[in-house]
């Protein structure tokens, strides 16, 4: 599925099952709790913390699927064409980071 793909089946998703976006700044803080969740995850598969017994069965892809999805519910109500963004982005990264990382003593195997 391209990122124009996915734009589109969450819109018809949404306008079929969802009824309608929520407003931009309820997206905004569902994003918020659900990047939470990710880092709820991560912390505790990578990081220090031990799992919670209600904690063990979460989905890292789920998570991170819910953040996809309401980065693109708030792209769609704003106008966003993804591919353009990401595009841009990698276009703004390579120009500013294209050397960078590479002497970067820290990132060296």
């Amino acid at each position: 599925m391209t990122i124009q793909e996915a734009q589109q089946a969450v819109d018809q998703w949404i306008n079929s099952t969802g009824v309608r976006y929520f407003n931009e700044l309820t997206n905004m803080a569902m994003l918020t709790e659900e990047v939470g969740e990710v880092a709820r995850i991560i912390a505790r598969r990578y990081g220090e913390q031990s799992f919670k017994e209600a904690d063990k069965e979460r989905d890292l892809s789920d998570e991170l699927a819910d953040v996809l999805f309401v980065v693109i519910c708030l792209a769609n109500q704003t106008g966003i064409d993804l591919t353009e963004a990401l595009r841009k982005n990698l276009e703004k990264k390579t120009e500013r980071d294209g050397e960078r990382h590479k002497s970067n003593k820290k990132l060296e195997n």
